[in-house]
């Protein structure tokens, strides 16, 4: 039993040394090969990505070697920077650690404080007050690409009468409202959202530009028609039928 001690004992203390010895050689070549260079590339296309960004995440991570930077951990840092889509790390002998960088692009805002790209990517930036000028995205929380894709085909669809959207939300019951930059409200329920919203379309040229630059609000949320809130001081519109004219 004290054989098993005393081998116990040695063991550790081979383990210790042998750990002190692993440390003073990676001092060592940390002294010896050291990392004097990031290169960080990409940076000509990129607009929101910046250096210092890049550099406050890699720090802590290249004051090692140049043989024991961890490669998988420098790449994970870059690439949890909410602006980086990709980014490609590498060493390039003897002394350098080279960064390239792939920007996310902008396509909506989501909600106040996020942004989406095309492709319905979540990212939240620091600068997102920036971009007050995109379509302002709103919908449940995990149903972005969705959410995303449903404002797309509404937007085709106002394009055609030559309207621009301004705001599109979802809400958690998955009804919809629709704000054109015009200031003109368009509110749809849960069902039939888009037949109702192409029936109120088709109807635009029969109203004419004046009526509908009068429009405060549409509700949409009728089986057969829809109901319309005027803008305040608006003059009041005759529905009747017109009379026609007497031509005797």
């Amino acid at each position: 039993m004290q054989a098993v001690k005393t081998l116990s004992v040695f063991v550790l203390l081979a383990l210790a040394v042998w750990g002190l010895r692993q440390q003073a050689v990676s001092d060592k070549l940390a002294e010896y090969l050291p990392i004097r260079y990031v290169s960080i590339r990409g940076m000509g296309v990129t607009k929101y990505v910046t250096k210092d960004d890049i550099k406050a995440a890699v720090m802590p991570l290249v004051t090692t070697s140049f043989i024991d930077a961890d490669m998988q951990l420098i790449h994970e840092a870059v690439e949890k920077l909410p602006w980086v889509k990709s980014a490609s790390v590498d060493r390039d002998w003897p002394d350098i650690i080279d960064i390239d960088v792939y920007e996310r692009k902008a396509f909506v805002r989501w909600g106040q404080k996020s942004l989406l790209t095309e492709n319905g990517e979540l990212f939240t930036p620091n600068n997102v007050d920036q971009f007050q000028s995109l379509l302002l995205v709103e919908g449940p929380t995990q149903q972005e690409a969705k959410t995303l894709e449903i404002m797309k085909g509404v937007n085709t669809a106002l394009e055609d009468q030559a309207l621009e959207m301004a705001e599109f939300k979802v809400n958690d019951r998955e009804a919809w409202q629709i704000k054109l930059k015009t200031g003109l409200q368009i509110v749809l329920g849960r069902t039939g959202q888009l037949k109702k919203l192409q029936r109120f379309l088709a109807t635009m040229p029969v109203l004419g530009q004046e009526k509908i630059a009068a429009m405060q609000l549409v509700d949409l949320r009728y089986p057969n028609g829809y109901a319309v809130s005027w803008k305040s001081g608006s003059e009041p519109i005759d529905w009747g039928k017109p009379k026609t004219q007497d031509t005797n």
